[in-house]
């Protein structure tokens, strides 16, 4: 076993995604280290959900008072968001206002100075992200993270030996993954070979490996062509209606609009204003400091795939926060 953790450690990811960079010890962390004895683990089979209009009951993740301060900089000033079970929530903003720090004392890069992040209603903010994953937190890195010098098929399976998962199990719970994300014909292909969007597609698989209950997602449009923009899209919507929650920060405004039920607006390291899609659109201070004048939204009827109409929204969103 320890010979294959290290084959899957030195497999060239470069990422900083979750599980291709834990060592034998937080692999197997020591009982002190593991979730709480009371804590619910995630399910494989996720209820069935449908957006949520007016989300009631506790969130699956609940961040409070979120401070972090660089130097004399308080990057973020008292931040709170809430996702729910089956829920796309996005996070978004201008460049240096704050969103990117937010989302990652969230998901566990970064510790705040003060403020709690909850999980399942557990409190989780000191705990690292290899913890926060068996807890049944998921993250997607913007930065490749396959292994690049496995298979396709190797991929899912090394994930699922590096859990734990019985070998009879993995083969058919494998082939579920590609037939899901219609990747079955690159089961033997080497991930180095992939395209971008087939890339994405095998990093999504691999992130469900471990059953999250809710996935963070960075940048998940970033790099990809438009027809793979739409796939992502469907993929995403998809989880949504098994019942996962799902946060997304992305400087694509207008592709992240489309499939979130709710979304943040940070400025000035503060939520400046958050709603529905058409709600945080229509809203003064972010159509002046974010959106813009010419920023229009169109949606069809509930729960249907959105289209959206911009007149001239041209963005230049690369993130420079610290």
């Amino acid at each position: 076993m320890a010979s294959r953790n290290k084959r899957l450690r030195t497999a060239e990811s470069d990422s900083p995604a979750i599980l291709p960079e834990l060592s034998e010890d937080e692999l197997y962390p020591l009982d002190d280290d593991q979730p709480p004895a009371d804590w619910d683990p995630p399910r494989q089979s996720a209820p069935e959900a449908t957006p949520h209009d007016n989300p009631i009951g506790e969130p699956i993740l609940e961040a409070t008072g979120l401070v972090k301060i660089y130097g004399r900089r308080k990057v973020v000033d008292g931040v709170e968001l809430k996702v729910y079970e089956g829920e796309i929530v996005g996070l978004l903003g201008p460049n240096g206002a704050g969103k990117t720090t937010s989302f990652n004392m969230t998901c566990g890069l970064v510790e705040p100075n003060e403020g709690l992040v909850r999980l399942n209603g557990q409190d989780v903010t000191r705990w690292p992200m290899h913890r926060r994953a068996r807890a049944g937190m998921g993250y997607l890195a913007q930065k490749e993270s396959v292994f690049r010098k496995l298979t396709v098929e190797q991929n899912l399976t090394g994930v699922m030996e590096i859990l734990g998962i019985p070998r009879k199990e993995r083969k058919e719970r494998c082939q579920l993954l590609l037939d899901q994300f219609n990747i079955t014909k690159l089961a033997k292909s080497m991930a180095r070979d992939l395209s971008g969007g087939e890339r994405r597609r095998l990093e999504i698989a691999r992130c469900l490996v471990s059953e999250p209950r809710i996935i963070l997602l960075d940048e998940p449009f970033a790099a990809v062509d438009p027809v793979t923009v739409a796939s992502i899209q469907g993929i995403i919507r998809d989880l949504r209606d098994r019942g996962i929650a799902i946060l997304i920060t992305d400087h694509s405004v207008r592709e992240t609009l489309q499939i979130t039920d709710r979304s943040y607006v940070i400025r000035d390291g503060k939520v400046l204003c958050s709603g529905k899609p058409s709600e945080v659109i229509q809203n003064a201070e972010a159509r002046k400091y974010y959106f813009g004048d010419s920023m229009t939204l169109d949606l069809p009827g509930p729960h249907q795939p959105r289209r959206q109409s911009l007149a001239t929204f041209e963005e230049d969103h690369e993130d420079y926060e610290a």
